[in-house]
């Protein structure tokens, strides 16, 4: 397809085949919007045939609730109104130049749950502290594995990070101390948003109807502060401090090119029937490529480009959306338009596609280089993570999730 926003015909993350769901602010007052190229549309200025009070708070919630048939109905007509020259002139004198604005949280984060739904990160880490043949809980195959986190220390992309202070207790020490995290850290992670509000239990099915969209995320760790705290009741204090998602809510609706196969390996414990369904298994998974980039204060000064030092794939996850909605449910837990599910780190089979530094270093034994000459082996103040994420595929658009940032400030 094409539009008559020239910028959206381009090499965009947002073309109009994506037309994903944010909130900015221009100086007159956060607004609901869409990217379209390099602009957004002031949704709630145009013309699209659906109940002003869904666009009256800015955030994209009430839209949520509304269900599934509000959800086409809008895509449709905004793809209807940036697409026909016809309505260019109503529509233009709405669009806002993307570099003018700030962007800001786009929905109200009622829940967050992480899951751990990444095999190989769970192995990695497993390994480092259990060995090989113990590297993964006898459990991890057979459910999806999750935590509550803190809603409200969930942050937009831009949004400062800093390092927390938190009781570390390394091997050899005798008591534990009160300090910095020393060891900080991110993970490279996907999160869906729940759309619709649920009851009771509901099937795999019912629940990849439900989603909303999704968001990438940086889940910051502080792996001295975990290492001390996580037995028996797991992340606590060395996770809750800040969560960073990106602005931008790319709907089902513009992934829906991306679907792929999923199963588990035919030698694993296979889902139970509750986690099952036939859908699920043609068109459960999503190709989502993802990277991780540094931005380091000397590379900064000398205006250097960000390094990449990850790759990776949504494709990797263990568990679908789907599935983690459906156990979350199990046991009658409701859910509520806007509930935030993490997917755990999505680190691939390499070395190369490890998501967290607690991999890459292989537990802070291996620094990282980066090409300047830098090395890491966990996060420094003024070092800043960006998250990227795209599909692409021959025959369809390729769209993109804009950014995920976040800068790490040092302790107060």
């Amino acid at each position: 397809m094409t539009s008559w926003v020239t910028s959206a015909n381009g090499d965009t993350d947002f073309p109009i085949e994506n037309l994903p769901y944010g909130v900015f602010d221009d100086g007159a007052g956060p607004r609901m919007g869409v990217a379209i190229g390099a602009f957004v549309l002031d949704v709630g200025k145009v013309e699209h045939g659906l109940d002003a009070a869904l666009f009256a708070e800015p955030a994209w919630n009430a839209v949520m609730a509304a269900g599934p048939a509000i959800w086409a109905a809008l895509r449709e007509r905004l793809t209807a109104l940036l697409s026909d020259e016809t309505y260019r002139t109503a529509v233009e004198p709405h669009l806002v130049a993307l570099e003018k604005v700030a962007l800001l949280m786009p929905f109200r984060v009622s829940e967050y749950t992480d899951f751990y739904a990444g095999r190989h990160h769970a192995f990695n880490v497993g390994t480092m502290f259990r060995g090989a043949e113990n590297a993964l809980p006898p459990n991890w195959l057979s459910i999806p594995i999750g935590y509550n986190g803190r809603a409200s220390s969930v942050v937009v992309s831009g949004t400062p990070v800093r390092r927390p202070w938190g009781q570390i207790k390394r091997p050899e020490d005798e008591l534990p101390r009160f300090a910095p995290s020393a060891r900080f850290d991110l993970e490279l992670e996907m999160a869906a948003i729940v759309g619709q509000l649920s009851d009771g239990m509901v099937s795999v099915a019912e629940a990849d109807a439900m989603i909303f969209g999704y968001v990438l995320l940086n889940d910051w760790s502080a792996r001295d502060i975990q290492a001390w705290e996580y037995q028996p009741l797991g992340p606590f204090l060395s996770k809750n401090f800040a969560s960073t998602i990106s602005p931008w809510i790319v709907t089902m609706e513009a992934l829906a090119p991306f679907r792929a196969p999923f199963s588990h390996p035919a030698e694993d414990p296979q889902p139970l029937p509750y986690l099952s369904s036939a859908d699920n298994s043609a068109q459960g998974g999503l190709d989502i490529h993802l990277e991780a980039l540094i931005e380091t204060p000397k590379m900064r000064d000398a205006k250097a480009a960000p390094a990449r030092f990850t790759q990776t794939n949504y494709r990797h996850a263990y568990w679908t959306a789907a599935q983690m909605v459906a156990h979350h449910t199990v046991n009658g837990c409701n859910l509520q338009p806007g509930d935030l599910l993490g997917t755990g780190t999505l680190s691939g089979p390499t070395l190369d596609q490890a998501c967290a530094l607690i991999e890459l270093t292989t537990g802070g034994k291996n620094p990282i280089q980066l090409p300047n000459g830098e090395s890491r082996t966990w996060l420094e103040d003024g070092d800043t993570i960006i998250l990227r994420g795209w599909c692409e595929k021959p025959g369809a658009a390729r769209i993109g999730f804009g950014e995920c940032v976040g800068t790490v400030l040092p302790t107060p």
